[in-house]
């Protein structure tokens, strides 16, 4: 359960990032709302997760979630760089917290 807990976190952490460029383009109380919203349930699950999990490796697979998937949806939303190299970087990321929950 704490699996599943930490990365419901890491996807509330990548709304909350797409919800910062939203406030960015539409300064209103939606926008606003849905920030603190996401990094709220973010932090809660987070929170959830490391009542069972290690801190360092829930915290550090929270925000390789956060930061590739982040990263993902810049690209797929809004037209960032699909460079092959920075693919592989994110897969390095990705695959650094599969490994780490490997050796939890």
């Amino acid at each position: 359960m704490a699996w599943l807990s930490l990365i419901v976190a890491g996807l509330f952490e990548m709304t909350g990032v797409v919800m910062i460029h939203q406030v960015h383009k539409n300064r209103n109380w939606k926008s606003i709302t849905g920030l603190l919203a996401s990094f709220g349930a973010s932090f809660l699950f987070l929170a959830f997760a490391m009542e069972t999990l290690p801190m360092g490796t829930a915290y550090a697979v929270w925000t390789g979630i956060g930061a590739s998937g982040g990263a993902i949806l810049g690209m797929v939303l809004y037209g960032e760089s699909k460079t092959k190299l920075r693919i592989l970087f994110i897969l390095m990321v990705l695959g650094a917290a599969v490994g780490l929950k490997l050796v939890s």
